[in-house]
């Protein structure tokens, strides 16, 4: 299941020209992961990263080769989707169809590979969103992505670790 939650994060750009993939990273019973509106104008987010411009893509903390910038400092030109998100584009959209291709992954994983059944809804209703403004913040929370499996044992939403609080 981890691991067709990462292949579905990996094909987010195949569905929508105008988002980008960053770090991400699946937990037990939550992901994280950064998602860039490419070309979403000032206004989305003033002096925002573009995470495209250095060639490279991250997925699961690790750098990916996207291809090498232009001499003009542009994103690369080998098929990726250029230019400014498309008209109408949101993040909801783009977490929507995320949230929609996995848990119907996974309840053909439960029909044809004897997965965990889920009783209720696989998702949460919502999200958290937040507008990254800088490459400093970027930096910081890529870390903290990066950092989160290590941190497991602590967190609050660790059904063991809640247990084992009410036990103490």
């Amino acid at each position: 299941a981890g691991r067709m939650v990462q292949t579905v994060w990996d094909e987010i750009p195949s569905h929508y020209s105008g988002a980008d993939i960053d770090v991400f990273i699946a937990m037990p019973n939550h992901i994280h992961g950064i998602i860039a509106i490419v070309g979403a104008g000032p206004r989305a987010c003033p002096d925002s990263v573009k995470p495209r411009t250095n060639g490279q893509r991250r997925t699961n903390g690790q750098p990916r080769t996207t291809g090498q910038p232009q001499a003009n400092g542009q994103p690369p030109a080998n098929g990726q989707p250029q230019g400014g998100a498309p008209p109408g584009l949101s993040l909801s959209d783009v977490v929507h169809r995320y949230k929609t291709m996995t848990t119907k992954r996974y309840a053909d994983g439960v029909k044809q590979q004897g997965w965990p059944p889920f009783s209720a809804k696989l998702w949460q209703r919502n999200f958290w969103e937040h507008i990254i403004p800088n490459e400093v913040e970027l930096s910081a929370i890529r870390e903290y992505i990066q950092n989160n499996p290590a941190q497991w044992e602590l967190d609050r939403l660790n059904l063991n670790q809640v247990r084992r609080d009410k036990t103490t």
